[in-house]
């Protein structure tokens, strides 16, 4: 029996891929996925992801869409596609069929993400790949009072890097609060949609505020002023982990 339009739950340590997207002359999470599907089903195979993750961040959680038909039993077929992968660095989780109407972004109506920052006198190289080092000493309390200012619908023109194709700035954050585990804080954010590098501006932004060069007061003032130069530094890539992408199969 033929299957298609499956859909394949993927995740990624993204250290040494120029992103997801496939892209001439460099490597990337979508070109190696199709060359190990390509390889299983014995023909060329284009396949269609739900985020663009940038050069340097991870995913736990990744969607891609196989339109390809193929024999392969669906409760099988994640432990084949990995077997056909060149890298450890990328794991096919789950494969479930999905209607024809599904979409691969149309379908998903909320993302998560996590922004990992390592906060200690001196790094720590087992963290180094999945974490930014921050070595002066955060004040946590005032960047989850800060963190509350952005929750809410608001242009985010502020916490958007100027390379965005966005046809709208305006977005939705549902939820960003921020734990802290020893020396590991993480930033946990969940929105309708994110600008390019926006999670990694917002986090900027908020170690400005652990760093006291920020104020809770700022962060409305700066979204309200649309202006990218008032927000935080972007941060590091390796600190930034898609998390969770939620999507409707009706």
């Amino acid at each position: 029996m033929e299957h298609k339009n499956t859909l394949l739950t993927l995740a990624y340590d993204g250290t040494d891929y120029f992103g997801w997207q496939r892209q001439e002359g460099v490597k990337t999470i979508q070109e190696e996925l199709e060359k190990a599907l390509s390889k299983l089903l014995k023909k060329e195979v284009n396949i269609r992801g739900a985020s663009r993750t940038d050069a340097g961040v991870h995913a736990f959680c990744q969607l891609a869409i196989l339109k390809e038909p193929h024999t392969i039993p669906i409760n099988r077929l994640a432990l084949a596609i990995n077997s056909a992968l060149d890298t450890k660095d990328i794991v096919v989780k789950d494969a479930i069929l999905v209607n024809d109407s599904f979409h691969p972004q149309n379908s998903v109506y909320k993302k998560s993400y996590s922004y990992n920052i390592y906060n200690a006198p001196f790094q720590n190289p087992l963290c180094s790949r999945y974490s930014h080092f921050v070595h002066k000493p955060l004040d946590i309390e005032k960047m989850r009072q800060a963190s509350k200012e952005f929750i809410g619908t608001y242009d985010f023109k502020a916490f958007c890097a100027s390379k965005s194709m966005a046809k709208t700035t305006v977005r939705t954050i549902y939820s960003l609060d921020i734990e802290q585990k020893d020396e590991l804080i993480s930033i946990n954010i969940t929105g309708n949609g994110f600008l390019y590098n926006m999670v990694r501006i917002i986090a900027g932004t908020l170690i400005d505020v652990g760093l006291s060069k920020k104020k809770k007061e700022d962060i409305k003032e700066i979204i309200f002023s649309k202006d990218r130069q008032r927000a935080g530094k972007t941060s590091p890539a390796c600190g930034l982990i898609l998390k969770n992408i939620y999507y409707n199969l009706d």
